[in-house]
């Protein structure tokens, strides 16, 4: 311990030593209070201007902590949830701190609503100040405007009339009905003669309509009946062209064969006693038989016969139509002329001894095919797209048209008084197919959608419409009446069932083709194993109905191949139609 101690001791000897010996030296002390001589430091780093610097880290933080611009398009920095979703601001404001957007501030300390008035008691207020010179203010009980006035008239408005003024028109309505001059009693004269009263104006008002001429005009002269002659023509002609008929042209029709009837007495439509079908099974047309030519412009449609096909009809874009023989001579037996426009759609009856034509003249005409004659004429004033006879041998005289007004319309041809409209489509309609032995029929529209009607009952009883479906321009009915086939705007062939609810059969679907903006007509071959359609590149195109798969493709026509159909009874030919004015018959 004593050691320790003595350690202790020594250490605290050293550490009280320099002041002792400071205080000692006064040459130490001199030194410490002469001021020490510092050389000046040197950097070697260059001079840097750090204004810009402290300026742009400014900036950036303010940046981050204003609102974002909406109309930028690049954001350079990850702004925070906040700046997401701050208001948005115009130039800073000292009030702008209630989070309004810009947009909706019409005041510097936010938005100030407009005073709701009703648009009766603005009239009124508005036609009182322009009349006596004040008004009610909406935003108090006060008025406004001219004081004077307003005690004048005891406050009131233009639709407040007082009790006198109320029986001095009484007054002068009565007299005015027991013709006398409309003053009434207690008018004072001097108003009456004075043109800046009402009472001046009230005896002296008239009709707008009276007094244009002193004496009335008994005739006309000559210039004015001539006048009014023409603009009777003129209106009449008008009203036939756009009104309630369609455009009228005489019917006339040329026999091309060389006699109407034959030596046993028999006419050019009577089928051959031994037209049959060669066998069941239909086989692909391969090479070009035969080309009908005589049409000036395209052809939009053709038929076969029913039940024979020794004659086919075409419908051209010349206003014409034309039948060919088939069978014999292949060449042109009747034409028909009765349409102004285009002829859009053909359809013949049951046994082929007439037949109907929709033209873009308005008219529907009912023609009989062997002597050219027209039976009757439909029109509702619009364009029918398609027409069709109701196929049960005892309604062959009812017709069905869908017309592009959106409505299919039912005639009798027998009274040729319209017994049904069908109104429910969103756009022209295009076809109509019968199903479900004729009581049902299936049309198409420019709408998107299908729609399934009961035969004579105008309620639609399916509706077939779906986001992706395209327009369907033409359909066609399976052989075996199970199936319809709709030609789809978007290049490809659909198969709908003609059972109770109308499914899509998504495992059957036909493309391949171009038909996109063309109303190419599909078709089937009569036993049910080919599809077959045309084109907007002039192919025909056909397919296996089974397998779905691309048969066969032939180049028929220049431009649109329109129309195609297989002959009812030859089971390996078919015909087709295009613009190029040409029907062809392939084998």
């Amino acid at each position: 311990m004593d050691l320790l101690q003595n350690y202790a001791d020594e250490k605290e000897d050293e550490l009280d030593k320099p002041e002792n010996q400071n205080d000692q030296n006064p040459d130490s002390a001199a030194l410490e209070s002469s001021p020490p001589h510092i050389l000046p430091s040197k950097s070697a780093a260059p001079q840097v201007d750090d204004t810009t610097l402290a300026l742009t880290v400014a900036q950036a933080r303010q940046t981050q902590s204003r609102p974002i611009d909406p109309s930028q398009h690049v954001v350079a920095y990850n702004p925070t949830y906040e700046q997401l979703w701050a208001p948005i601001y115009g130039p800073a404001h000292p009030y702008a701190k209630d989070g309004i957007a810009q947009g909706m501030r019409n005041h510097k300390l936010g938005f100030v609503e407009d005073a709701s008035i009703d648009s009766f008691v603005f009239d009124e207020q508005y036609n009182t100040f322009y009349k006596y010179g004040y008004a009610a203010d909406p935003a108090g009980s006060n008025y406004i405007g001219d004081l004077d006035a307003l005690e004048k008239n005891n406050a009131i408005s233009v639709y407040n009339i007082r009790q006198n003024e109320q029986k001095k028109r009484k007054l002068e309505r009565k007299q005015e009905a027991e013709g006398g001059d409309g003053m009434a009693v207690d008018v004072d004269p001097a108003e009456v003669n004075n043109p800046a009263t009402d009472s001046w104006l009230m005896k002296n008002r008239k009709s707008p309509w009276a007094g244009k001429k002193e004496g009335v005009q008994t005739e006309l002269t000559e210039e004015q009946k001539k006048y009014a002659e023409e603009y009777a023509k003129k209106k009449e002609d008008k009203g036939n062209a756009g009104g309630e008929k369609g455009e009228h042209v005489e019917d006339k029709s040329t026999f091309h064969g060389k006699e109407e009837k034959d030596y046993q007495g028999r006419s050019w439509v009577a089928p051959p006693k031994d037209a049959k079908a060669a066998n069941d099974h239909c086989y692909i047309p391969k090479r070009l038989v035969h080309t009908w030519s005589g049409h000036t412009k395209g052809v939009s449609a053709i038929r076969f016969f029913p039940k024979y096909g020794h004659l086919i009809l075409s419908a051209g874009m010349d206003t014409k139509v034309k039948i060919w023989d088939v069978f014999n001579s292949g060449k042109c037996m009747r034409t028909y002329m009765g349409h102004s426009k285009a002829v859009r759609d053909i359809s013949f009856c049951n046994d082929g001894t007439k037949f109907l034509t929709a033209s873009y003249d308005k008219n529907i005409k009912y023609w009989d095919t062997e002597t050219g004659q027209v039976i009757r004429t439909f029109s509702t004033g619009k364009i029918p797209y398609v027409v069709k006879l109701n196929p049960d041998d005892d309604k062959q005289n009812i017709l069905l048209a869908g017309m592009s007004d959106k409505k299919i319309v039912q005639w009798d041809m027998n009274t040729k008084e319209i017994t049904q409209e069908y109104d429910q489509h969103l756009g022209a309609v295009n076809t109509i197919t019968f199903v479900d032995n004729n009581r049902r029929f299936v049309t198409s529209s420019d709408d998107k959608s299908l729609r399934v009607w009961e035969f004579g009952i105008p309620v639609v009883i399916k509706y077939i419409s779906e986001p992706h479906m395209h327009s369907m321009p033409s359909i066609s009915l399976h052989p075996n009446t199970n199936w319809l086939a709709a030609q789809s705007l978007d290049n490809q062939i659909l198969i709908y069932s003609t059972r109770e609810r109308f499914q899509l059969n998504k495992k059957k679907r036909f493309a391949g083709h171009i038909v996109a903006g063309y109303a190419c007509q599909v078709n089937f071959s009569p036993d049910g194993r080919f599809v077959m359609s045309g084109d907007g590149e002039g192919k025909c195109w056909f397919w296996d109905w089974k397998s779905c798969k691309v048969f066969r493709t032939l180049k028929c026509h220049e431009g649109v191949c329109i129309g195609c159909e297989w002959h009812p009874l030859e089971q390996s030919k078919v015909a087709t139609c295009g613009w190029d004015g040409l029907i062809k018959y392939w084998d």
